[in-house]
């Protein structure tokens, strides 16, 4: 949508469990701002009784309507792949798409949520030890803040995840474009947090679906930072428990805005107002 005389726009978001997101309040708040007359809407595959075998119907039923595009959230990310017809360079190095571009006929997939993470982390985290980290979650969001976090340096990287064959899947593919780095699987998560300087927690875990800690509150300390990626509530039990026990924290807020900010900009082709999204963001968490 690079034709600034187009001054309305639909999008939406497919995902499960997506009542509570911003994501439309975020994207038609700075479409108003910019003059356009921005509808963006909630598909959400439990309030539809669908899945992710729904998948190709509803993106036919976002062309047939006009849509300029699609976010993807849990649990699509991985499995909207197929259905597209081209993957810009990070979305196929990174397998997941969270953001398609409907143009022309053809489906375009990308990903804004690795660059949403590393600028959320480099404003929200300046400094940090990226000696070793632990990362929860080899998912779609997981394969995300890796990429992100290997990006920004982070030089030991361990991945847990509850199924088996996800982190060393993971593991192996970002070995390929980080050689420098040492990526692993891990298998003992309380001899990981030992070593490791911080913590990225990439699960829904700590979401209003699926409440409680991702791990046992015990393996935290003062000296961890630990980044999460819920912002649903945006104080997590795991950021509770971590500021709780004195680690420096960052909130799911910062990723949640800046994948917005950049699928904003491949949605309509103006330029979004980074400082004046997250501004939105936090009058509605605050």
């Amino acid at each position: 949508m690079t034709d600034t005389l187009v001054r309305s726009l639909k999008a939406g978001l497919i995902g499960a469990g997506i009542q509570a997101s911003l994501t439309p309040a975020m994207h038609m708040a700075e479409g108003a701002a910019q003059g356009l007359d921005y509808e963006y809407e909630l598909i959400d595959l439990n309030m539809l009784g669908a899945s992710e075998k729904d998948l190709s119907r509803l993106l036919a039923d976002a062309e047939k309507r006009g849509f300029a595009g699609v976010n993807i959230t849990h649990p699509c990310k991985q499995a909207v792949i197929p259905h597209l017809d081209e993957l810009a360079a990070e979305a196929r190095s990174l397998g997941a798409v969270n953001t398609v571009v409907l143009k022309g006929g053809r489906r375009y997939g990308h990903n804004t949520d690795w660059w949403g993470f590393a600028e959320s982390f480099r404003r929200g985290l300046p400094g940090a030890d990226l000696s070793s980290v632990v990362q929860l979650g080899a998912g779609g969001a997981g394969v995300a803040t890796a990429y992100a976090a290997l990006s920004l340096g982070v030089r030991h990287l361990t991945v847990f995840d509850r199924e088996p064959e996800r982190a060393p899947s993971l593991a192996r593919m970002l070995s390929g474009y980080f050689p420098n780095a040492e990526i692993m699987a891990g298998t003992d998560l309380a001899e990981a947090m030992r070593a490791a300087a911080g913590l990225i927690h990439a699960t829904p875990t700590g979401m209003a679906k699926y409440p409680g800690l991702p791990l046992d509150a015990e393996l935290l300390e003062r000296r961890h930072w630990v980044a999460e990626i819920v912002y649903f509530p945006l104080e997590t039990a795991l950021l509770k428990e971590a500021r709780r026990r004195g680690c420096l924290t960052l909130d799911g807020g910062g990723m949640a805005v800046f994948q917005a900010v950049g699928a904003f900009r491949l949605f309509t082709g103006l330029e979004p107002d980074a400082t004046r999204m997250l501004g939105h963001f936090r009058t509605m968490t605050g």
